[in-house]
């Protein structure tokens, strides 16, 4: 375990567990599925051995991640999440809706995970939002496409196209971060060619209400605590 905090609170124990550097991001890869050493550090640009072997250790000995060994022909040892490690998944979704906020666009430097849509549909979908919903949509966003598939509220997402989607998005990822951050209304996207639809524009505005930053707790009021003391 990482380091601890003289303190009797649940907060402080999560960041006694995952608080240290590159610890959540470890998490963020491993909520895809197992993965191999050599996939983590792939997944992890900039990471050193030395410091993923120690995350890896302190996350298991948190009982966030557990090691196990494939049966042959692949006979090699995987690193995945405990049960009590998948609970960080929304955690790791509030803090992506969080973070997006003030990323802006990636830079020349930055490395963007040509994946990066697997991790970030699930964590914009307001599920509240998509009960009923039974709908797939085909996203191109520059070079990069995604499949997003509703049944019933239930999401599923992979890299590339199927053919015939009920609706067919191309944009640019700054209109893409403007319309999930609720900036920029859809029909005003369409209006000016900022989104290339295939699809009825109603299905457009569905999909950037289930698809959206927005926070997931009402604001409070003004000057009033978001919860009561009795």
């Amino acid at each position: 375990m990482a380091r601890r905090f003289d303190q009797y609170c649940p907060v402080a124990n999560a960041m006694s567990i995952v608080g240290e550097r590159w610890a959540l991001l470890i998490v963020r890869e491993l909520l895809r599925g197992p993965r191999r050493y050599t996939d983590l550090t792939a997944g992890l640009p900039g990471i050193g051995t030395k410091v993923l072997a120690t995350r890896l250790r302190e996350l298991e000995d948190g009982g966030v991640v557990q090691r196990r060994k494939l049966p042959p022909p692949a006979a090699s040892t995987v690193y995945e999440l405990t049960e009590y490690g998948a609970g960080l998944e929304e955690v790791i979704h509030a803090i992506a809706r969080w973070g997006a906020r003030s990323l802006g666009l990636p830079k020349r430097e930055d490395d963007v995970d040509p994946e990066w849509g697997l991790n970030a549909f699930p964590a914009l979908l307001y599920p509240e939002r998509a009960r009923g919903v039974t709908e797939t949509t085909v996203v191109r966003i520059d070079d990069d496409v995604f499949t997003v598939r509703l049944l019933d509220g239930r999401l599923g997402v992979e890299r590339g196209a199927i053919a015939d989607p009920d609706l067919e998005v191309a944009t640019d990822m700054a209109t893409f971060f403007a319309l999930a951050s609720g900036d920029l209304p859809p029909g005003e996207a369409l209006g000016d060619g900022r989104v290339r639809l295939d699809g009825e524009p109603e299905a457009l505005e569905r999909f950037f209400r289930i698809f959206s930053f927005a926070p997931r707790l009402e604001p409070a009021p003004d000057g009033e605590p978001r919860f009561a003391h009795v």
